[in-house]
């Protein structure tokens, strides 16, 4: 049977410690719009937010959160995306908008290395570039995450370890392995198994999704065939732990396999009722696309995102530059829910 599943509540101010550890001052850290990029004007033309597909609840929501800021702000602001999650799907996308001139283009990118050439053309262009999930791009102005990516996924491992009492065989899922977010997650998890958790064992190396909830249920029933004292599953993508539970639930095996992962309430809510998934994390996928669009009229405008800069919007309030990079900056957006507090999201 599972162990005592310990509440989410603590995930937001575990991230807040980690990231006050690493930042530094607002003198010490700045980061400016990138020469060329002020020209396109504070509003003129579009902010569009490229997601890695459309079709998917996660995206679904940040569309909500882009349209309702250009509706704020009276500005024309969209959320487009390929139909399937490829990399070739947005490089085709972002030339096109290329052409339209928008203000800024936020991406969510499939692979980051893939698009790095087209984002300067973008740039070069006089466009604003915003990522999102996608710290380690270099040709962006900015990237904004929710929080510290590698505190997020030792926050799920420390949840995982409890269910499982600290003991056992798990897999990690991402949507893609050139996704640099979900392998800090896996790999911030991985650290820290190997740090607090060693009777636990990662039995393979991060398994693929394609961001595809059937991808992930036929893998997720390869490895309960593979391994049938597997104890735990970590998802990555919005609908990993969707396919995973469903495996899990037809193999019996809800009781005693603990699926936990980022999602969203309406997502995965069926299977935390149902007991397959344990918990979910997340950041609210509308303020993540607010945050992206903000920062695109803040630097059009010829203002500066750096440390302790308030967007003005939930979860980004006050950010702080993470270590390592020069162009990323995080909120404190983390949230985990589990059936005790899912009735107090309604997306």
């Amino acid at each position: 049977m599972k162990h005592t599943k310990v509440s989410g509540g603590l995930l937001a101010s575990a991230l807040a410690l980690t990231l006050i550890g690493c930042s530094s001052t607002a003198e010490e850290e700045t980061t400016s719009a990138a020469p060329g990029t002020t020209d396109a004007g504070g509003g003129g033309g579009a902010y569009v937010v490229l997601v890695k597909a459309t079709g998917i609840g996660w995206f679904d929501r940040m569309e909500v959160g882009v349209e309702e800021w250009g509706a704020d702000n009276g500005l024309d602001a969209r959320m487009e995306g390929p139909a399937e999650a490829t990399n070739e799907g947005q490089v085709a996308i972002v030339q096109n908008l290329i052409a339209q001139k928008p203000v800024a283009i936020g991406i969510v990118p499939n692979d980051l290395a893939g698009m790095e050439a087209v984002a300067q053309q973008a740039r070069d262009a006089g466009i604003i570039v915003v990522g999102h999930e996608a710290a380690g791009m270099k040709n962006i102005d900015i990237d904004i995450e929710g929080f510290e990516n590698r505190a997020y996924g030792a926050q799920i491992m420390d949840n995982l370890g409890q269910c499982t009492g600290g003991t056992g065989e798990y897999v990690q899922f991402v949507g893609k392995l050139t996704n640099g977010s979900h392998m800090d997650w896996v790999g911030g998890a991985l650290d820290k198994q190997l740090a607090d958790y060693p009777d636990m064992t990662r039995v393979e190396d991060p398994i693929e999704s394609e961001e595809n909830e059937e991808t992930a249920y036929n893998k997720a029933k390869e490895i309960l065939a593979k391994y049938p004292n597997i104890a735990a599953f970590e998802g990555s993508a919005g609908t990993d732990v969707v396919g995973i539970a469903r495996a899990v639930e037809e193999a019996g095996k809800a009781d005693s396999v603990c699926v936990m992962g980022t999602s969203i309430p309406s997502v995965a809510g069926s299977y935390l009722e149902s007991g397959a998934i344990d918990k979910i994390f997340f950041w609210d996928p509308a303020m993540a696309g607010k945050a992206q669009v903000e920062i695109g009229r803040i630097l059009s405008e010829g203002g500066t995102i750096e440390e302790g800069t308030n967007l003005g919007i939930p979860g980004y309030e006050s950010l702080v530059k993470l270590e390592g990079y020069d162009n990323v900056l995080a909120g404190n957006a983390g949230v985990a829910v589990d059936m005790t507090n899912v009735d107090e999201y309604d997306f």
